[in-house]
């Protein structure tokens, strides 16, 4: 008896991440037939298996349609408040949906929710067509957007995941399409909630309830996708967590039982946080140095950090880093905010290991002429 609750005890803590984990990366034995974990930083591989084998993602696909959907609403393309008009031709879609009628309206907001949580198929058409008028335009921007990225295994059909010959992707695709996701902190909002009630106000209220699990097993987890359309595409997750500023992205595809796909996940997270750590020189926005202007209509700005500086090392391996700041002299104006006005370098023994842009953190004009000549004149006087 002692021994089954011993055993039920430790599945348990295994479940929610609290047992230590002292297994290193080529001990880890997973499930899923393709998988990798990545530093969402730098995107530097912590462990990869069969990562650019091509294979049905079934809805992880979804990921790729927000990241596309978000970018467009920033091109001007939409706002989330817009009122979507739902075609035939998405209330003809099957698998996972949110039943939309034809000629229903909905705010595109709330199709996004419906996409990131419910993994609803119909509202992927929805927010293509809405967008960018058909679903094929939408897909091929998706496909455009893999290119962006230099995606080599990647080809999109659907932007909703059902089988279709030729639509695949892989795990290190995935897991490029992830980092390139996080630069967008609305999906991380839409991707991280657990419940939402679509028609609330209505006598048909519809509850979506989020299928990635990780966001109640694993501390930490707060995101993307995940994924099954059957034996072709197995079970899949793509997701990402943080731990004391260290961001890691998982991807698994094809783990062949219910519930293999984050169990897998959970393994590479174990892994990941207790083989590495993420090092922090300077926060994101922190003011780092002053710089002098000329022909401004002000003689400084402020230099700061564009990110954060910081590196992801392998734990007890963190000392022996120094930073290094270059600033030109004397910037003329006009200068914009955000511009890059300089770099910081992390070094370690004399090589650089990686660098930062510094930014100014103010625009500045360029000065009137009776503004130049009174700058002159005082720097006469200061020089006599």
């Amino acid at each position: 008896m002692y021994r089954k609750l011993l055993c039920v005890s430790m599945i348990i803590l295994f479940i929610f991440g609290l047992l230590p984990n002292f297994a290193y990366a080529s001990d880890l034995t997973l499930e899923s037939a393709s998988a990798i974990l990545i530093d969402a930083d730098s995107g530097k591989i912590l462990f990869e298996k069969n990562s650019h084998d091509r294979r049905a993602p079934a809805s992880v696909t979804k990921l790729m349609t927000l990241l596309v959907a978000i970018e467009a609403i920033k091109d001007g393309r939409g706002s989330y408040d817009d009122i979507v008009v739902a075609s035939e031709n998405a209330w003809r879609l099957g698998g996972s949906q949110i039943y939309l009628e034809p000629g229903e309206e909905m705010s595109l907001k709330e199709l996004l929710i419906a996409i990131a949580v419910g993994s609803a198929n119909d509202a992927c058409v929805a927010v293509a067509e809405h967008l960018f008028g058909t679903h094929e335009a939408f897909v091929e921007v998706m496909n455009n957007k893999a290119r962006e990225l230099g995606l080599n295994d990647s080809m999109f059909i659907n932007s909703y995941g059902l089988p279709a010959e030729d639509h695949y992707t892989s795990a290190y695709d995935i897991a490029q399409i992830g980092r390139a996701a996080l630069k967008h902190e609305e999906i991380l909002q839409l991707t991280t909630i657990k419940h939402y009630r679509l028609r609330e106000n209505t006598k048909n209220p519809f509850q979506l309830d989020n299928t990635n699990k990780l966001l109640w097993w694993y501390k930490g987890a707060d995101g993307f996708k995940t994924g099954w359309i059957g034996e072709d595409s197995g079970f899949c997750l793509a997701s990402t967590a943080e731990k004391e500023g260290l961001r890691l992205i998982s991807v698994v595809l094809g783990a062949p039982q219910r519930n293999g796909n984050f169990r897998d996940s959970m393994m590479l997270y174990n892994h990941g946080f207790a083989s590495y750590q993420y090092k922090e020189f300077l926060k994101e926005g922190q003011e780092v140095t002053e710089l002098k202007i000329g022909k401004g209509n002000q003689d400084f700005i402020t230099g700061v950090t564009n990110e954060k500086v910081g590196l992801i090392l392998p734990k007890g391996k963190v000392e022996g880093f120094t930073t290094q700041l270059e600033i030109a002299p004397i910037i003329h104006a006009p200068v914009e905010k955000g511009q890059v006005v300089g770099k910081i370098s992390i070094f370690k023994e004399n090589e650089i290991i990686k660098q930062f842009d510094i930014v100014a953190k103010e625009s500045v004009a360029k000065g009137s002429i009776w503004r130049q000549y009174k700058k002159l004149f005082r720097d006469i006087v200061d020089f006599d």
